[in-house]
């Protein structure tokens, strides 16, 4: 089992970004000290649903404060930057950090982060799959030139190559970085199957939701001939929550407390880029939706959540948000609970 956190630099109501920025420093700091196994950075831009705008950024400065644990990113946004740009970065990550940084990538929302940044609707709605295959390739190949409708560009020298991670012992270079693909649709799930990419999946499904989208992303795989030994041993992630207290409704409590005026903030300061209708989900339901979800109470519980999930999906590796408090002190002790008091529980 593997169990790391999901860090979305979330900003509270009354709290500034950087305060928020602070605490997800700090909590990654301590899921290290408490031998838990990796951080996911998400990414935002122009709300405090999440103050990060740059996970690969962020994922650089906590690679260079960190000796052991993993970083990757939860997700980067392909929509709206270029894929060489981000393959380049993430080549440079993996080099500098010993094979320590996981590129998370996904397609984002209809936000007006597409008009910013340029990409347009068009870039969300039809160019991930040209984005995430240009990628790829920049990782992967010596040269490459864009070929495609978005994306044109004459051949040009990769560098850094980030299939020449030196080995630690002398030997064969590990290849790039792992490559991780948000999955919330059939679509992207197949997508990501074809390509042999390992999904992850949001804190709002459920496991049987869960398990669903692994049986379809495996069916895919093996269809598109990739081997049953890589189908069997691919590291899907499943993104949750987890707040440790002593008792379940303790646990519960600090949650209810504190997520739906960070929830009810930041969700209603998404702007769409085309002005569509979109339904808002309710903060208090949504955050005791995931309280019944995903390990939200004792050390115990925790566990014996977290390895219902494992056994019903097949998913053995965990992004759980530990900010639900808003609270550093509080959250440095859930990070350290859940290092020290849950993952003992599940080996």
């Amino acid at each position: 089992m593997r169990v790391g956190t999901f860090v979305l630099a979330a900003q509270f109501p009354g709290q500034g970004p950087g305060e928020a920025l602070h605490r997800a420093v700090r909590s990654t700091e301590v899921a290290e000290e408490s031998g838990l196994d990796s951080v996911w950075l998400a990414e935002h831009h122009f709300v405090p649903y999440g103050v990060c705008p740059s996970a690969v950024t962020l994922a650089a400065l906590l690679l260079g404060r960190t000796r052991r644990i993993r970083v990757g990113t939860a997700v980067s946004v392909l929509s709206t930057q270029h894929p060489v740009a981000l393959g380049e970065q993430a080549a440079l990550l993996h080099l500098t950090s010993g094979g320590r940084f996981t590129l998370g990538v996904g397609r984002g929302g209809p936000w007006v982060d597409l008009e910013v940044f340029g990409g347009g609707l068009e870039a969300y709605e039809k160019g991930f799959p040209e984005s995430l295959e240009l990628l790829l390739d920049w990782l992967g190949s010596p040269k490459v030139a864009g070929c495609g409708e978005r994306y044109g560009f004459r051949e040009v020298t990769v560098v850094p190559r980030a299939d020449e991670l030196i080995a630690e012992d002398g030997g064969e270079s590990p290849g790039g970085p792992e490559v991780v693909v948000a999955c919330t649709s059939p679509k992207t799930v197949k997508l990501a199957a074809e390509k042999g990419l390992p999904m992850l999946l949001g804190m709002h499904c459920g496991d049987q939701e869960k398990a669903d989208m692994v049986a379809l992303w495996r069916s895919t795989a093996l269809a598109a001939g990739r081997s049953p030994e890589s189908v069997r041993a691919a590291g899907h992630v499943s993104a949750g929550v987890a707040q440790i207290a002593d008792r379940p409704q303790e646990a519960v409590e600090t949650l209810v407390k504190a997520m739906p005026g960070w929830l009810r903030q930041g969700l209603e300061a998404h702007v769409t880029v085309d002005g569509r209708h979109r339904v808002m989900r309710d903060p208090v339901a949504y955050t005791e939706l995931l309280c019944g979800l995903h390990p939200v109470g004792p050390p115990r519980l925790a566990a014996d959540r977290l390895a219902a999930t494992a056994e019903r999906t097949g998913i053995t590796r965990f992004a759980l948000l530990v900010e639900g408090s808003g609270d550093l002190a509080a959250t440095e002790e859930n990070v350290a609970r859940l290092g020290t008091e849950v993952l003992p529980l599940l080996t």
